[in-house]
C-alpha cells in the first residue's frame, strides 16, 4: 500500500552522486523508508536544486562533474544537514568537510546504506 503524502511531509532528502548504480540503490532505499527523493548527478545542479529547496538531509559525494563536493559545500545558501559518501578517505579530507559543515562523513566502500539511513534520521531529531 502506498504512503500518503502527508507522512513524507519534511522528510526530503538531496543525493548528490555521479555514480548511477549508487544512487537508485540510495533512492530506492530511501523512498522506501518514507522519504521523498531527489537526486543530482554533479554538484552545480546540485547546487541550483539545494539552494531553492529544504532538503532534511543532503547526501554528497566529493569527486563529480562540473563541481565538487567542496565548492558545493563552499557556495551552499541555504543550510541543510550534509552527510559526505565519498571514495576519499584520508583524513585532511574528512576534516576539511567538517569544516565546510559535514555532520557526517562515510567512506562509500565501507559504508553500509542502512547505516547512512540512520545516520541522516538521527540528524532529523
Amino acid at each position: 500500500m502506498p504512503k500518503k503524502d502527508t507522512e513524507k511531509k519534511g522528510k526530503k532528502v538531496l543525493i548528490v552522486e555521479d555514480e548511477r548504480p549508487l544512487s537508485h540503490a540510495l533512492e530506492l532505499k530511501f523512498s522506501h523508508e518514507g522519504f521523498e527523493v531527489v537526486i543530482a548527478t554533479d554538484g552545480a545542479e546540485a547546487l541550483k536544486i539545494a539552494n531553492t529547496t529544504t532538503f532534511s538531509a543532503i547526501l554528497l559525494d566529493l569527486i563529480m562533474p562540473n563541481m565538487d563536493g567542496f565548492t558545493f559545500m563552499e557556495q551552499l545558501k541555504k543550510k541543510s544537514p550534509i552527510i559526505v559518501l565519498s571514495n576519499l578517505g584520508q583524513d585532511e579530507d574528512k576534516q576539511r568537510a567538517k569544516e565546510l559543515g559535514a555532520i557526517g562523513y562515510f567512506v562509500k566502500s565501507n559504508t553500509p546504506i542502512t547505516e547512512i539511513i540512520k545516520t541522516v534520521k538521527s540528524s532529523m531529531k
